[in-house]
């Protein structure tokens, strides 16, 4: 296992606190991290305007 740099570990914990709702993937070549990928998901409530179809 190769060594985690401390801006990488700022990185990931920085994202994971800002994300609601989502993932995030780390990717590990040879025992060391060469990318982080986030998803972010936006979620919207349904208006009472909107009914939903039967």
């Amino acid at each position: 296992m190769g060594k985690i740099d401390d801006p990488q570990i700022n990185h990931i914990v920085a994202t994971l606190k800002a994300l609601e709702f989502g993932s995030v993937v780390i990717t590990v070549h040879d025992g060391e991290i060469t990318q982080i990928d986030t998803t972010e998901k936006k979620r919207f409530s349904l208006t009472k305007n909107q009914q939903t179809k039967k």
